[in-house]
């Protein structure tokens, strides 16, 4: 009971010296406030009010409807212009797409020619352009089609390809961004401030003043542990509910208290990894270039930006190892798909075993770092 008092209040320090650090409990609120509104809305991965021309050289009732099928919110409404201002009005960057109907196009495809219909992309705009080429091809050839099953001289199609997309049916990429950046929120700073509170700690030189009360290096460590894994799991909570929920209008499918319960298991893995990071660095600096080192690979190959299956299979062997991978994985079974316990176990169980472990080493790095000081 002395131990866990003990643990108590050298955390209750811990969150004292958090609120009077201004710099930190403001990169706290603004990482689960303003970056997950900002990554979510300006990193956008879908077509948007894509600028759009043709050139209808046909004048024929199959252009105008593939013209009157570009429709919003993909594309803005469709502007005719000539054949001769096409050059210049896509070096000015006024279109992003100008689509080249040539004469005699409706009887071509009437008559089974398969004629060629152009569309002229200015690539500059990467995102808009490898999307709605895609796009724009689709639209006109559905409108082909549909003309085409008007003729009865041309037989229809015996196969019908429906999509169904699962989770997200309108590809928002919001819906993903939003909630990936908050676990890599997560990462950043359950890190930071863990490290910090060490070196912290050091610099001002209070960490021999710890060392002379009747504490021990594990009382020390667990408190920063606590404290700091509390603070990121209250901005979580925060951010999921009210930033996520409500603000971006993000629906989340699972149990947000199940999630949480996830998060602190992780906690204990990554303020541990700090806390390791914090007994190698002397400064300030040095954390931060050995957060860049270590944490940042972990936090890209875990997943949440990029799938396991698209990397190479040793890779995604070894990532394995890391809790951040299991992490990604039950968070997005979890607010995405709706999953429970009963799905996720096995996350939960390789998070808590694997950030045991690591928590132990960071432990008796710890406690021989202050032996040696």
């Amino acid at each position: 009971m002395r131990s866990l008092s003990n643990i108590f209040w050298l955390g209750t320090k811990e969150l004292r010296s958090f609120f009077s650090d201004w710099v930190l409990m403001g990169l706290v609120i603004y990482s689960f406030s303003l970056s997950i509104i900002s990554h979510a809305q300006s990193n956008s991965q879908e077509l948007y009010h894509a600028s759009i021309a043709v050139v209808d050289e046909d004048h024929s009732d199959l252009s105008r409807r593939i013209t009157h099928a570009f429709l919003m919110p993909l594309f803005k409404p469709p502007v005719l212009i000539a054949q001769s201002d096409v050059d210049h009005l896509m070096n000015d960057g006024q279109y992003t797409f100008v689509i080249d109907i040539p004469p005699n196009f409706q009887r071509d495809v009437l008559a089974g020619r398969q004629p060629g219909l152009q569309i002229n992309v200015d690539a500059t705009a990467m995102v808009q352009a490898g999307l709605g080429s895609g796009d724009a091809q689709q639209i006109v050839s559905t409108e082909i089609a549909r003309f085409l099953s008007q003729d009865e001289s041309t037989p229809l199609s015996s196969v019908n390809l429906v999509i169904r997309v699962a989770f997200n049916p309108n590809v928002t990429t919001a819906w993903f961004t939003s909630v990936m950046g908050i676990i890599g929120s997560i990462n950043i700073l359950a890190i930071i401030l863990a490290g910090a509170a060490l070196v912290r700690e050091r610099e001002h030189g209070t960490m021999d003043h710890l060392m002379v009360m009747p504490v021990t290096p594990f009382e020390i460590a667990m408190s920063k542990i606590w404290a700091n894994g509390l603070v990121i799991a209250v901005a979580v909570g925060f951010s999921l509910s009210f930033v996520v929920r409500l603000l971006l209008k993000v629906p989340i499918a699972g149990s947000i208290p199940l999630f949480l319960l996830g998060t602190v298991l992780y906690l204990f893995f990554a303020t541990g990894l700090g806390l390791f990071l914090g007994t190698v660095a002397r400064s300030m600096p040095q954390l931060g270039l050995l957060y860049m080192l270590i944490a940042v690979p972990m936090n890209v190959l875990s997943g949440s930006a990029t799938p396991l299956e698209s990397m190479p299979p040793w890779l995604a062997t070894v990532m394995q190892a890391s809790p951040s991978t299991h992490f990604v994985s039950f968070a997005q079974a979890i607010l995405y798909r709706g999953a429970g316990l009963d799905v996720v176990w096995p996350q939960f169980l390789a998070v808590s075993g694997i950030g045991a472990l690591f928590l132990a080493l960071s432990l008796l790095r710890f406690k021989a770092a202050l032996a040696s000081a």
